[in-house]
């Protein structure tokens, strides 16, 4: 049985030109495409097929791919959300992530790898670009484990993690916590250390999974 997919972008070219491709998918099928959040949700409300997947861009009108995912993540916590958009910065990431999206992709992603990402979604419940932490992305949905990695961090670096879920950069992060840049990138930087992690967009993720995105 095939895993139903429906495109969610308001570029209609781009939705048809993706249908084309995922037809060609032997274990995946497109049901239909909506051109923001809304005609989404009016969907679900008259379709009895409620998708597996939902492929969603994020810069669309009347309601977007941010408000979207939070909105599935809500009411449809079953429905995976694959990201699809041409935004490859740290704070949309880390926002999708948050607004619960399971997977993120760039739209310039060649057929071959959407199709890899796409079995990686289903079969681990996740899908993140290689420059995500993975070590933290495959912990998701797993029951976390006591004190892991807690015990070594300070208050002022738990502090940091909340901000790092945010969409403040360095330098106002530092403002809010009444310290310099420099030494704002001392909590990061020990941070991947201590986590194993490479970028801001794994210690978001850490931050959502361990609680510590409450501010």
């Amino acid at each position: 049985m095939k895993h139903s997919i429906v495109i969610v972008d308001d570029h209609v070219l781009i939705a048809k030109a993706l249908r084309g491709i995922i037809a060609n998918f032997v274990d995946f099928e497109v049901l239909y495409e909506c051109e923001n959040g809304k005609e989404l949700q009016d969907k679900f409300k008259s379709q009895s097929t409620i998708p597996n997947i939902v492929l969603l861009d994020i810069s669309m009108p009347i309601m977007n791919g941010f408000d979207t995912a939070l909105w599935l993540k809500e009411n449809h916590p079953d429905v995976l959300v694959m990201a699809l958009s041409m935004q490859d910065d740290d704070e949309s990431v880390i926002k999708m992530i948050k607004n619960g999206a399971k997977g993120y992709l760039l739209k310039n992603t060649h057929p071959a790898d959407l199709e890899k990402a796409l079995k990686s979604l289903v079969t681990n419940g996740y899908f993140y670009p290689e420059w995500a932490a993975s070590k933290v992305f495959a912990s998701i949905g797993s029951p976390l484990k006591s004190n892991e990695a807690v015990i070594s961090i300070t208050d002022r670096e738990k502090e940091f993690l909340k901000y790092s879920v945010t969409e403040m950069n360095y330098k106002e992060i530092a403002e809010k916590m009444f310290c310099s840049p420099r030494t704002v990138e001392s909590y990061r930087d020990n941070l991947f250390e201590k986590l194993e992690l490479k970028s801001r967009v794994g210690l978001a993720v850490y931050a959502i999974k361990n609680g510590f995105d409450t501010l």
